[in-house]
């Protein structure tokens, strides 16, 4: 009798060891990365820093309208949209057009959504 509490303090123990956790973390899931798509990050970038003059119709010169996804992307490939964007505060071809340079961390949005295929 004293054999069989033995083992089962025993089993009870290493049950009981093996399902404890000591961090949070492996309670908790990471939730996944947001996928850089069109629809959820790069329309809206170009509404607000593009549409002004790149919109239906184009105004100030503009050459090209930029209101879908499938003429921002001909922009890119075409037009060297990307290249435009990064050109440094003061260039003449810099866009916007006649304003400031986007943040790095937006045109990178926006080469990410290009490097990964143009969701």
């Amino acid at each position: 009798m004293k054999a069989h509490h033995i083992l089962l303090i025993t089993i009870c123990s290493i049950l009981t060891s093996n399902c404890s956790s000591n961090s949070e973390s492996d309670l908790t899931p990471t939730p996944p990365p947001t996928a850089i798509t069109y629809a959820n990050t790069v329309s809206s970038i170009i509404s607000s820093s593009c549409l002004s003059c790149h919109g239906v119709p184009t105004s100030n010169g503009a050459s090209v309208p930029l209101n879908t996804s499938t003429r921002v992307k001909n922009a890119i490939i075409n037009n060297q949209l990307i290249e435009r964007i990064s050109k440094p505060q003061g260039s003449s071809e810099l866009m916007p057009y006649n304003g400031t340079r986007l943040p790095q961390a937006t045109i990178d949005k926006v080469v990410t959504w290009k490097n990964e295929g143009y969701k």
